[in-house]
């Protein structure tokens, strides 16, 4: 069997991808556009080239092709075809992964969002957590339910899409449709929108952070909206499911205390008859993605196991870009 596998995380805006050995060792990365913007068909290029390229790479590393291949994409995945149904932010449908692979070996594809919880559970900070929930908070919300050491997919595929979970039901309207979502509140690109709009001058939601934490007092409505919301859907979440933990990603997230403290107390007021699950920092922060495409690429490979003994530090070796 060859000694690597070809891994790919694709984003609305950009991918990441490397090489992985069945010991854990990332022989190469590199990052490229995703090109969504000039339409599915040149995303679908996009990738199939990123990933030829990553295999030819290999074959100057290593002399052979890849084991297999394993690929993280956003949207609605169906498993057991492995399919790309659909992706709002790259605009494509029904997607078979061979169509994102130049090559005649295995691949398995993965919901990025579930593929980052799996990489959490195997080598960050679920490691040796058999039920967690991985929530990494950025642009939008989606969270990776990881029940029994695996990601839970559901029925469908849907199954972890908590910012969109309505948590204040008089509320603002979410692009979804619905009014008064997680998502609307509580991401970082609603952080950014709504202190935007109320102060009439644009800042990131890296910036609503640092005057959140200098006293301001705009910010700190905003932060505090934020960190209601999360409080509120992240108890339901609890109460349904027992957690062991809850791992917050993304970045927001980077906050720390900031986010985490306020939260930590909230959380433990609403569960007012249970303990609250400890929120945890995710470990592999944008590496993520492409490492828990390597472990679906040496699932493809009948390597199941492949994971177990890597060092949590293989997400800098080298750092993925």
């Amino acid at each position: 069997m060859s000694e690597y596998v070809v891994a790919v995380d694709v984003g609305g805006t950009s991918m990441k991808g490397g090489l992985v050995t069945r010991a854990g060792t990332v022989a190469a990365t590199d990052r490229r556009p995703t090109g969504a913007e000039l339409g599915p068909g040149n995303v679908i290029a996009a990738v199939r080239s990123f990933t030829g390229d990553l295999a030819a790479r290999g074959a100057e590393l290593f002399g052979t092709a890849p084991a297999a291949a394993g690929i993280a994409v956003p949207g609605l995945v169906d498993d057991a075809t492995a399919t790309a149904l659909y992706a709002a932010n790259l605009g494509w449908r029904d997607v078979p992964a061979a169509d994102l692979v130049p090559l005649d070996v295995p691949v398995l594809l993965g919901h990025d969002v579930r593929t980052g919880g799996l990489a959490e559970s195997v080598l960050g900070a679920g490691r040796e957590l058999s039920d967690f929930l991985f929530l990494p908070i950025g642009t939008g919300i989606a969270g990776a339910m990881v029940i029994g050491g695996g990601p839970y997919g559901g029925t469908s595929g849907w199954a972890g899409e908590i910012g969109h979970v309505p948590v204040f039901p008089e509320g603002e309207q979410c692009a979804c449709g619905q009014i008064g979502c997680l998502e609307t509140y509580a991401s970082a690109s609603a952080v950014s929108r709504r202190y935007s709009a109320r102060a009439a001058s644009p800042a990131t939601a890296e910036e609503v952070a640092t005057l959140t934490a200098a006293g301001d007092p705009l910010a700190m409505k905003v932060w505090d909206d934020a960190v209601e919301a999360l409080s509120l859907a992240l108890a339901t979440y609890t109460l349904l499911l027992d957690p062991s933990a809850i791992v917050l990603g993304g970045g927001l997230a980077e906050a720390g205390p900031l986010l985490a403290d306020p939260l930590a107390v909230r959380l433990g007021k609403r569960l007012t008859f249970r303990t609250a699950p400890p929120l945890r920092k995710a470990a592999l922060g944008v590496a993520a993605g492409m490492l828990g495409a390597a472990l679906l690429g040496w699932r493809a490979a009948g390597v199941p196991e492949a994971g177990a003994s890597w060092s949590p530090d293989v997400s800098r070796t080298p750092a993925v870009p």
